[in-house]
């Protein structure tokens, strides 16, 4: 490996752990904030809140990865203005775009390797933070889940517990569905065996069922069940994609498939994990060629500020075209690669003669 790449390497990596460091910090000292506030009416200890805290943190940097990455790169080249080695380079015939190069390449690396090893345990964390959680939450006593088997929900309702399996959705109605009722003590009240359940609304209307009370069973045309849950918060039931790894992701979206179930949110959640490394390349690019058009000015909070005004515009830009694509108002593959696609544009407009800047 020549001496400019191992050297511009070792820059860059520097750089993003300086800037991964002080946004984990950030990030922890700001969620335990919240962890305090939330269990100030809880008996626990603070090492359980700084614990919640530190596992909730990595999925939280991984939605901030390309805002660290852009940082990163201003503070590449404020260090290379700052020490004249950008001039050093030029004089020894480093053009500005085969620095670009290098550094898009890092950045690509970076990004497969956040994807392969970084989210898949931010998420095995995120899930154990969860699951913890959910034991001082109003909706710990409420699950939904799809499995191989189908959709599974717990409730509690007037001091009975509810377990409903169903083989699929269609529409409001669950299909191929048995229940069972417990007391709190989960002894088994009743059973019941129906093939269609209408769901639209919180108390279920259950069609043609059939009851099972101890060795006895009778049939009705309709039971009615008061329940938590509705076909709308069913159909948003696992909201929470960043707590699943990329094989649980994989097998939650064969499930889905298997239950009737809209993969949509399930899709855009993995084609955003797919072009991730793409989109931190970009923003590399991006923040190389800010820095390389204003390297001029002297201030560097200037500079930084111009990075975060720009990173701020990026990510809701983003923002607003993944709402489009999870509301099907465009194709899940336009939401994701729209804002790739205008951010290539713009620098591939601001390559322009980079390397006389």
């Amino acid at each position: 490996m020549k001496v400019y790449i191992k050297f511009i390497t070792s820059v860059f990596f520097r750089s993003l752990f300086f800037v991964f460091s002080i946004m984990i910090s950030l990030v922890f000292i700001l969620n335990l904030l919240s962890e305090l506030e939330f269990f100030k009416n809880e008996n626990i200890s603070i090492g359980f809140t700084i614990f919640l805290s530190l596992i909730n943190s990595p999925s939280q940097i991984f939605e901030m990865f390309p805002f660290i990455m852009l940082i990163t790169i201003q503070l590449f080249f404020i260090k290379f203005f700052e020490y004249k080695e950008i001039e050093i380079f030029k004089y020894s015939g480093l053009k500005n775009s085969k620095i670009i190069i290098i550094l898009g390449s890092l950045s690509f690396i970076t990004g497969i390797l956040v994807i392969l090893i970084f989210y898949n345990l931010s998420s095995n964390l995120k899930n154990i933070y969860l699951e913890l959680k959910s034991n001082y939450t109003n909706d710990g006593k409420y699950l939904a889940v799809v499995t191989k088997n189908g959709l599974w929900i717990k409730d509690k309702v007037d001091e009975k517990i509810i377990i409903t399996n169903s083989s699929s959705i269609d529409g409001k109605y669950l299909v191929k569905n048995f229940i069972t009722e417990f007391d709190e003590n989960y002894n088994v009240i009743r059973n019941i065996q129906s093939n269609e359940i209408d769901i639209s609304k919180k108390e279920w209307k259950i069609l043609k069922p059939t009851i099972y009370k101890q060795n006895n069973y009778e049939d009705k045309d309709i039971v009615y069940l008061n329940t938590n849950f509705n076909s709308e918060r069913i159909q948003t039931l696992y909201s929470n994609l960043s707590s699943l790894n990329l094989y649980e992701l994989y097998e939650l979206k064969k499930n889905y498939v298997k239950l009737n179930y809209s993969i949509t949110d399930v899709n855009l959640h993995l084609l955003k994990l797919i072009s991730n490394p793409i989109y931190l390349l970009l923003i590399t690019i991006f923040s190389a060629l800010i820095m390389l058009n204003i390297k001029q000015v002297k201030s560097s909070t200037f500079k930084i500020s111009i990075g975060l005004f720009f990173s701020v515009i990026i990510y809701y830009l983003n923002n607003f075209s993944y709402i489009l694509g999870s509301t099907e108002r465009i194709s899940l593959l336009l939401s994701i690669f729209l804002p790739l696609v205008i951010l290539g544009t713009i620098n591939a407009l601001l390559l322009y003669k980079v390397n006389v800047k």
